[in-house]
């Protein structure tokens, strides 16, 4: 009765709700119209064959295409309902323009160094140009002048960020996907309350749905009596045109200017391990000190100007302001964030040049393995031409019904001699891929279709620095507390399990 009750009241009852009797009320509209003349059912033909014919033409994922299509046409109001309220939204178009006009205007003030980009065109011309098209495409410059520090664990990660935070004297930025009220969130609430009353400017964001069973609906007025600036990303409303989809999924630390993290780390308990929810939670994160925190900084505050409609100077958040401390040469770092506005898959095509351009290895955590005949493609023409691909994912799931999604892909990429690893102690939330030596990404960005379409996302590329090694290491040290899958896994599975996998498939970009 105590669960049931706890159902009753959380906010994703309600929110499941709204939903389903916004659908049924469009659908029996629709229903109604059809009875009063027959010439709404031609209407009705003719409408969906236009919006498959739109969606067809759109351009978006093929993937996208095939499975809003096949729903339309198999179920039409159902599927035409269902897009209009998940597939495509108004709001999503004002926010799209909102958020170009701030990008551009921030992104003018954050020129890339010459000489900077010249010492990485004498180092390797083919990294360069990654780099460059991250630049270009992202609009966020590579920097030198900065140090960078990879964690192998959440607990770990959160034990630095609270000695940072701690030291915070001008301000702190934070903007996660999840915030769970426990000892992670009470133990970091403390000081951010303490920092605000001394007057350090402390600000939140966070991403509604990613909270909506984890905090009360105006959580953002708790912290504001606090003296903690808080915004609240996408809040949920019942209405015509919900954007479910597009969620801040980003987890960002500024601190003075001159200290940035990310990574997968969420604010909840269980990504430090205080507790157990499908074994040990396996996660990682980046420390970035020097001139590319910039960029995490410029970050959060598009975002906040998106959000709020305050438009702050960049110019008074430079990592100079607060640190005269000069980094010594660690490589080339360059953090990067990805948004479902610009239709550039920013995100998908970091990884795709680091696949396509490797010489001998590359080793990737993902916790979910859901990807688009390029990325699959990728994959398994550089394991075909003698690059060592190895891919880890949990073999404790977090989603059983996406876990069976992700084994459905693991056939093809064996057969191809891509090496699938499943960590048995857990869970693994890591999103990070190291490439022969030189290179990693380390940030938010899953290898699934919300990841690289749908979600606004971040991570920090790496090239020759001391953390690359750090993250090599980690990825063998894991790999070994990992269980490979055999191929036979795979092709002895049972054929109802196969069959849905198949089905699953075909729906994979919605799900």
């Amino acid at each position: 009765m105590k669960k049931i009750a706890k159902l009753l009241f959380s906010r994703i009852f309600w929110v499941a709700i709204a939903i389903l009797v916004e659908i049924i009320w469009v659908i029996i509209g629709v229903l109604w119209l059809r009875g009063i003349s027959p010439y709404v059912n031609l209407a009705m033909g003719v409408i969906t064959l236009l919006m498959v014919l739109w969606i067809v033409n759109k351009k978006i994922n093929p993937s996208y295409k095939l499975a809003w299509t096949i729903l339309i046409l198999a179920i039409p109001i159902f599927g035409m309902v269902i897009y209009f309220l998940f597939g495509k939204s108004r709001v999503a178009k004002q926010m799209e323009i909102k958020f170009e006009q701030v990008s551009l205007s921030a992104n003018k003030r954050m020129p890339e160094s010459e000489e900077v980009r010249k010492k990485l065109d004498e180092e390797d011309i083919i990294i360069s140009n990654q780099s460059k098209y991250i630049r270009d495409y992202a609009m966020f410059p590579v920097y030198s002048n900065t140090s960078s520090k990879y964690f192998p664990s959440g607990e770990m990660m959160f034990e630095n960020i609270m000695e940072d935070i701690k030291k915070a004297e001008h301000y702190i930025f934070l903007e996660y996907f999840i915030i769970a009220k426990g000892v992670m969130w009470d133990t970091l609430l403390d000081v951010l309350e303490e920092k605000a009353a001394l007057g350090v400017d402390v600000r939140l964001i966070y991403d509604d749905m990613g909270c909506i069973t984890t905090l009360p609906r105006h959580f953002y007025k708790e912290l504001q009596k606090k003296g903690i600036k808080c915004a609240c990303f996408n809040p949920f409303r019942p209405v015509a045109n919900i954007i479910l989809n597009n969620r801040d999924h980003r987890k960002i630390i500024v601190i003075d200017g001159y200290i940035g993290y990310t990574g997968g780390v969420n604010i909840a308990d269980e990504y430090i391990n205080r507790i157990e929810r499908f074994g040990y939670w396996k996660d990682t994160g980046v420390r970035c000190q020097g001139d590319a925190v910039l960029s995490f900084t410029t970050m959060f505050l598009q975002m906040w100007e998106v959000i709020t409609g305050i438009h702050e100077h960049i110019q008074n958040f430079l990592p100079g302001e607060h640190s005269e401390e000069i980094m010594d040469h660690d490589g080339f770092v360059q953090p990067y964030s990805d948004t479902p506005l610009d239709h550039e898959t920013v995100g998908e095509n970091v990884y795709l040049n680091i696949i396509n351009n490797a010489k001998r290895y590359v080793y990737i955590f993902t916790p979910y393995l859901i990807i688009d005949n390029e990325m699959m493609t990728a994959l398994c023409l550089a394991s075909k031409r003698g690059v060592d691909i190895r891919i880890v994912t949990p073999a404790i799931p977090d989603k059983k019904t996406v876990f069976l999604l992700t084994q459905s892909y693991y056939e093809e990429l064996i057969l191809s001699g891509v090496r699938v690893y499943e960590y048995t102690p857990g869970f693994i939330h890591a999103k990070c891929t190291v490439c022969d030596d030189e290179l990693a990404t380390v940030g938010t960005i899953n290898m699934d279709y919300r990841s690289l379409y749908l979600h606004f996302e971040c991570g920090t590329w790496l090239y020759k620095t001391s953390s690359v090694m750090e993250v090599k290491r980690d990825a063998l040290d894991t790999i070994e507390h990992s269980k490979p899958v055999p191929l036979s896994f795979c092709q002895n599975r049972n054929l109802v399990v196969r069959a849905l996998q198949s089905i699953m498939r075909l729906l994979a970009p919605m799900l």
